[in-house]
C-alpha cells in the first residue's frame, strides 16, 4: 500500500516540481492526506466508525461459525472511504493503536450480544500493535469490558507480520495463546511465509488468499497447490479456511479436498451488524 517512485521519476517532473520542492498535484495529495488525519482523529473521538462483519461458514455442516470484523469509515463529506484509503495513514501515525483498540473493544461488544452459540469474532491486526508491546492488554481489557470467552476471539495476522520470527513477536504470540485467543494466519499464499517457518508459530488457523481460490477447480495448478496446503495445515494441527469464494464449483472442490471452512461471497459479504444478526437467527 506504501507508494514506491522509480529511481528517474524525479525526471519526468516539471522544473518547478525538482527546484521548488513538491508537483503541485504532490502537494496537493499530501494536503489531502493530512485532512484526512485530521478528520481520523475527529472520527476516533467522536466514535464516528463502524464495525461490518464478514461470516466465515463450516463446509460440512453450512453453519456460520465466525465473522471477521471489517471496519467501515462513514465520512461526513466523502461517504463511506474504504480502509485502503485511511488505514496506511492511521498506520504512518499514532492513530493506528486506538483504532486497533476500537475494533477489538467493539467487535467483543458485539460478539457477546450473539449468544451463547459459539460463534467467534475475528479481528485484524497491525503490525504496529503486534510489536508496540500493548496487545496483549488490549486483548484482556475488550474481553473483561465484554464479557466474551476468550475461545470465541480470534486475531488475524498477515504474512508479512510474522516473516521476521522475533522473539519479541514468539513470546507476543504465545501470550496471546495463553489468553485463549485464537490466532489466524491470513492471507496464506501471497509469497512471504513457508510453511517451515509457520509450524513454529502458536496459530490455530490457517486462512487461503483468495488468489489461491480463483482458479479452482478449473485450473489444475491452483487445485494441486490448494489441496496440499489443505494437507499441510491440517498436519500441524490448523484449521484450514478459504477465502474469496464466489462459486458453488470451488465450495464443491474445497469440501471435497477437506477444507473446513469458507469465506466469501458466495455465502455473504461483509455486512453491518444488524443485517449478521438476521443470518445467524436464519
Amino acid at each position: 500500500m506504501v507508494e514506491s517512485l522509480l529511481p528517474n521519476d524525479d525526471e519526468r517532473l516539471p522544473a518547478r516540481g525538482r527546484r521548488g520542492g513538491a508537483a503541485p498535484e504532490r502537494q496537493s495529495e499530501a494536503a489531502d492526506r493530512r485532512r484526512l488525519e485530521q478528520d481520523l482523529r475527529a472520527s476516533l473521538a467522536e466514535n464516528g466508525f463502524t464495525l461490518h462483519y464478514q461470516p466465515r461458514v463450516s463446509l460440512a455442516s453450512g453453519r456460520v461459525t465466525g465473522a471477521e470484523a471489517l471496519i467501515r469509515w462513514p465520512h461526513r463529506k466523502r461517504g463511506l472511504v474504504p480502509p485502503s484509503a485511511f488505514i496506511p495513514i492511521a498506520e504512518r501515525s499514532d492513530l493506528i493503536d486506538e483504532i486497533g483498540a476500537w475494533v477489538l473493544r467493539n467487535a467483543c461488544r458485539e460478539a457477546a450480544s450473539w449468544g451463547e452459540n459459539g460463534i467467534s469474532v475475528a479481528v485484524n491486526v497491525s503490525a504496529r500493535q503486534l510489536r508496540g508491546g500493548t496487545l496483549c492488554t488490549q486483548l484482556g481489557a475488550a474481553l473483561d469490558a465484554s464479557g466474551l470467552a476468550p475461545e470465541r476471539l480470534g486475531i488475524e495476522l498477515t504474512e508479512s507480520m510474522l516473516i521476521d520470527g522475533s522473539v519479541e513477536t514468539l513470546l507476543t504470540l504465545a501470550a496471546i495463546r495463553d489468553l485463549g485467543v485464537e490466532i489466524a494466519l491470513d492471507d496464506f499464499g501471497t509469497g512471504y511465509a513457508s510453511l517451515a517457518m509457520i509450524k513454529t508459530l502458536p496459530l490455530t488457523m490457517m486462512k487461503l488468499d483468495r488468489s489461491l481460490i480463483r482458479g479452482l477447480p478449473t485450473d489444475p495448478a491452483d487445485a494441486v497447490i490448494v489441496r496440499g496446503v489443505i494437507e499441510s495445515g491440517h498436519a500441524l494441527g490448523l484449521a484450514v479456511v478459504a477465502e474469496g469464494v464466489e462459486t458453488e464449483a470451488q465450495r464443491a472442490y474445497l469440501a471435497a479436498v477437506g477444507c473446513d471452512e469458507m469465506q466469501g461471497f458466495l455465502f455473504s459479504p461483509a455486512v453491518p451488524a444488524a443485517e449478521l444478526h438476521r443470518l445467524l437467527r436464519a
